[in-house]
């Protein structure tokens, strides 16, 4: 028996091992999922579907030149497999992992009453798995019927029913496949319910709170690193891991189903091998097998899947706008896109629903921080059956977008409505159809697409310096992102050089109206000298008058630094609410009255220099 007991102990370890190494070697050399991490934090914004004429759109870039300059940038990556290829290897090596464990345990199996013996060593799991054993069996349900239902549930999963499969005394090669296979069951609905259905987003709102707290950290780094280490969460059979929070995890990174569902498979699989090794080989085996997936995890983690520099879409230098693409694509024949992932990312109380929207335009439609994107809804006019015009949206990512393949990009939508007071209800007859259309969408439905347009909202960053100062109302806030992200988040040539300082200013209604919180928390926390934050919560805060708190009130504040900065050099950038500016402008009017400055001519004077940036509605 001691000889059997120590061939299982090795045939768990090495498993556990084979397993891993097999997955992280596949992923290392592998481009991963496009998909972009999405906060559920509380936030809002405007469905920028500002009617601004694509005329304003000028020097455009031949789509010849386009693709020449996709195909020296593909040039500098290395060869790689396809997604699917991957997956197919990752699938079969996991399987010979499985059958090999079987195999071998087939040939040395455990006597019955020597696994119930040994499983005692799982203590509380055990326990509370029996418990749950014995109430099933009351309903005469077969035993491996319960194994498979143990495993589906929450909480318990497959760390609780391998222990409950050996106590019943049946081999692990029979065991650790029905586990499997119970544990998966519910992922692959519950994912697709949480994409599909906003009323469990809602009704499962405070448990996808915690476990967002849980796999946050989960959305750094390379699309193969969090692959990755979304496998290794739900790999460690600990307390709060597991495939159900895997699942709500991959939901709130904007993961395609099929990378979501086959990194939580090698995830379970992974646990279920650990398991196993604690359950026949105690708490050393236990020990040697979570040893190896630290190991290997940590391995992928620091060396391959390590961030990729991002300056394989820079012009060369990185400042030099003169080949910015524009107006590339146009309304008669525009760019068919593909929805990744479309999430709410407001709270409850938020005046209104506000969308993340993530698209696949896999590197052949190029853009810079600060440009729009034309869509067009499907349809015609009801008034005149024509085609809808196009709408355009900030976008709100880098060029290199979310997921930083530079194949995707980002737009935040604010759904449009309007309350009918005599319905007191939304009047559907009115409501915006191009943001409702973009909100409505699900991963892989199709977007015609126009643009890159404008070039008034572009970043200059010659001079590593220079000061930004960025007031947003609203979705105004798209662009700010994609700012923000490539000096302060990504590898980029201009976050290496950058000395200067961003300040960010945004109003919305209340708390449960800001957009990206966490996003800009990070970075002040890890870049306090360069990078400032002011809100403006109009429903929450009072002006220095005792009024609300408005986006003009909360600039008005420092008006003095702000002013300062400008003479200095410093550019600044308004987006969203026309209204905002007659504030502003009065507010700056009455600095430079103080000054002795005549203010029309200050104004003319930061135009002149392009110091002025403003792209309101």
């Amino acid at each position: 028996m001691a000889r059997s007991s120590l061939r299982v102990r090795l045939v768990a370890c090495v498993g556990a091992v084979a397993l891993l190494a097999c997955n992280v070697e596949a992923f290392q050399s592998t481009p991963g999922p496009r998909f972009a991490p999405v906060s559920i934090q509380p936030q809002l914004g405007h469905g920028f579907s500002a009617i601004r004429p694509l005329s304003q759109a000028t020097n455009v870039v031949p789509r010849s030149s386009l693709h020449a300059s996709n195909a020296s940038s593909d040039a500098n990556a290395a060869e790689v497999p396809s997604r699917r290829q991957a997956a197919k290897k990752i699938l079969s090596r996991a399987a010979v992992c499985v059958a090999a464990l079987a195999l071998v345990q087939l040939t040395f199996a455990v006597a019955p009453a020597h696994a119930r013996k040994v499983a005692k060593v799982v203590g509380e799991h055990l326990h509370t798995g029996q418990k749950v054993a014995n109430f099933f069996r009351g309903f005469g349900i077969p035993d491996l019927a319960v194994l498979a239902i143990i495993s589906a549930l929450p909480v318990v999963e497959l760390r609780g029913a391998v222990p409950v499969g050996v106590w019943m005394g049946y081999p692990i090669s029979t065991v650790l496949p029905v586990c499997v296979l119970g544990n998966m069951v519910p992922i692959i609905p519950l994912i697709y319910l949480l994409k599909s259905s906003s009323l469990i987003n809602k009704l499962m709102s405070p448990i996808l709170k915690r476990a967002e707290q849980k796999t946050k950290e989960l959305g750094l780094g390379s699309p193969s690193k969090q692959w990755v280490s979304l496998a290794a969460f739900v790999g460690i059979p600990l307390p709060g891991t597991g495939a159900w929070t895997g699942a709500m995890g991959a939901f709130l990174l904007g993961m395609p189903t099929y990378w979501a569902l086959t990194s939580i498979f090698t995830g379970v699989v992974s646990a279920g091998v650990i398991m196993s090794a604690i359950t026949l080989a105690g708490r050393k085996g236990g020990i040697a097998a979570l040893a190896a997936l630290f190991l290997l995890t940590g391995i992928e983690l620091i060396k391959g899947g390590g961030t990729r520099k991002q300056d394989f879409l820079e012009a060369k230098p990185h400042w030099d706008q003169t080949n910015v693409p524009v107006n590339v694509y146009k309304n008669k024949d525009p760019f068919k896109g593909k929805v990744v992932s479309t999430k709410r990312i407001v709270g409850p109380k938020a005046t209104g629903e506000t969308c993340h929207i993530v698209i696949d335009h896999k590197g052949n439609f190029p853009y810079w921080e600060g440009q729009s994107w034309g869509v067009i809804p499907p349809g015609v006019r009801e008034k005149d059956g024509k085609p809808h015009s196009v709408r355009l949206y900030s976008i709100a990512s880098t060029r290199y977008g979310d997921d930083m393949t530079g194949k995707t990009g980002s737009l935040c939508v604010r759904r449009a409505t309007y309350w009918c007071p005599e319905l007191k209800a939304d009047d559907p007859a009115k409501k915006g159809v191009c943001s409702n259309f973009l909100c409505d969408t699900k991963a892989g439905d199709e977007v015609m697409m126009t643009g890159p347009a404008g070039k008034v909202m572009l970043l200059p960053e010659e001079d590593p310096t220079t000061n930004y100062i960025m007031v947003a109302t609203g979705t105004g806030i798209a662009p700010y992102r994609g700012f923000i992200r490539r000096l302060f988040v990504e590898a980029t040539p201009a976050a290496e050089r950058y000395k200067g300082q961003a300040w960010l200013f945004l109003g919305v209604a209340n708390s449960d109206a800001l957009l990206y919180d966490d996003e800009w928390q990070e970075v002040k926390s890890k870049y306090p000298d360069n990078f400032r934050l002011d809100y403006a919560l109009s429903r929450e805060q009072n002006n220095k008058n005792g009024g609300k708190m408005y986006i003009q009130d909360k600039v008005e504040e420092y008006a003095d630094e702000i002013f300062g900065k400008l003479e200095s050099g410093a550019h600044i950038y308004f987006c969203g609410l026309k209204g905002m500016m007659p504030g502003i402008q009065d507010m700056l009017k009455a600095v430079a009255s103080k000054k002795g400055l005549d203010y029309e001519e200050w104004l003319k004077g930061l135009k002149a220099k392009k110091q002025w940036h403003v792209e309101v509605y």
